[in-house]
């Protein structure tokens, strides 16, 4: 079995790895900077700065090219910009909303951290690599080459992080990986997965020419830290997976174009954004919406509508959860959904292309990467 990550700090819950990321849990440091969502718009090369109060954009700045995804820094002094094909990460200082000077970084798709934060892992897609930085300069420091992972795009880690899992978007797969040891243990095929639920198999053209039926995106590590959630786009639902074992033990059907997942702050539910298209440019106004699965019975409980049709990608929860903020992905807008009433609340204009948007400040002691997988 593989060992727990030296240095990654206790949960005050075993039971529920989210314990220390519930409601209203932001820590004294972060609990008076400015109330913001940051949203980086891919194709208009911006981020548009929100005020969640008056639910109004007060503020927006350039980019190089093809913003992806906000991280918020393991120690949570800086939200990182990642600017992909502008190879740079862009600081934002979360205390006053201000951004600063860009670093170099190759292909920064995505970020992540070690458990113990001493390095950054810039998820380099284009070049089938993970590589590792110092987490605040981001000099580089290592990398693992994964070359059969095409389309390298989220990942999380399991509960004590002895090892995390990687969603190869292109090649229908996952990858577990043993940080600690930087070294590749398991892949796992999802096109040729057999579980109940699962619908006959679509076909799709990979960036590569070949045909694909399975087309992971974002991951999640359940409440148990053992089983993870996979959302995949073209099967319209979500892979559960045994982390441990690195099997699926069930697929649960969500909605067209399954992507983004968030866990709710009690760590009960897990939130499903299905952004209305199984394209990777899909079309304006399909339709999207919301799965909410209740985790103690992996079962899809409600499912929010966005009227008139939309694109739900990715996001977070505010800090109570009592909104979840979604960027539109195909509809260059951002949708604000009351939890508690399980509906659409509020559709914000932006740029053009809005992805991995965050919401500032989050619950929770330390961040692992993406949009704020806080814990």
């Amino acid at each position: 079995m593989t060992a727990a990550y030296p240095g990654m700090p206790a949960v005050d819950d075993a039971s529920n790895i989210y314990s220390d990321a519930a409601a209203g849990r932001v820590s004294a440091r972060h609990a008076s900077d400015p109330p913001r969502v940051y949203v980086p718009n891919g194709r208009s090369n911006t981020v548009s700065v929100i005020d969640p109060r008056t639910r109004m954009v007060i503020a927006t700045f350039k980019t190089d090219a093809e913003p992806q995804h906000i991280v918020p820094s393991y120690d949570l002094a800086t939200l990182w910009v990642l600017d992909n094909k502008g190879n740079t990460l862009v600081p934002i200082d979360p205390s006053t909303g201000k951004h600063g000077t860009p670093v170099r970084v190759d292909d920064p798709y995505n970020l992540y951290f070690t458990p113990d934060g001493a390095s950054a892992i810039v998820v380099a897609e284009t070049r089938k690599r993970l590589d590792f930085r110092d987490p605040h300069t981001m000099k580089l420091t290592g990398s693992i080459p994964i070359p059969d992972c095409a389309g390298m795009n989220h990942a999380d880690y399991n509960a004590n992080g002895a090892y995390l899992i990687l969603t190869c978007e292109f090649a229908g797969k996952l990858e577990k990986v043993d940080i600690a040891h930087r070294t590749v243990l398991a892949a796992l095929d999802l096109t040729t997965a057999k579980v109940s639920g699962l619908p006959p198999p679509m076909q799709m053209a990979m960036p590569d020419g070949s045909m694909g039926s399975s087309m992971p995106q974002d991951v999640r590590a359940a409440p148990d830290g053992r089983h993870f959630y996979v959302a995949d786009m073209l099967e319209g639902g979500v892979f559960v997976i045994d982390g441990d074992t690195f099997t699926v033990t069930r697929f649960v059907p969500t909605g067209v174009g399954a992507h983004g997942l968030t866990p709710s702050r009690d760590g009960m539910k897990m939130y499903v954004a299905n952004r209305g298209s199984n394209q990777i440019d899909g079309p304006p106004h399909g339709p999207g919406s919301v799965s909410v699965i209740d985790i103690a019975s992996t079962a899809v409980t409600s499912t929010w509508s966005v009227p008139g049709g939309g694109s739900p990608d990715m996001g977070n929860l505010n800090s109570d959860g009592t909104e979840l903020w979604l960027s539109g992905r195909f509809d260059s807008e951002v949708y604000v959904f009351d939890t508690a009433a399980g509906k659409l609340a509020a559709r914000i204009p932006v740029g053009d292309g809005p992805h991995g948007l965050t919401v500032w400040p989050q619950s929770g002691r330390y961040s692992l990467g993406h949009t704020g997988n806080m814990r």
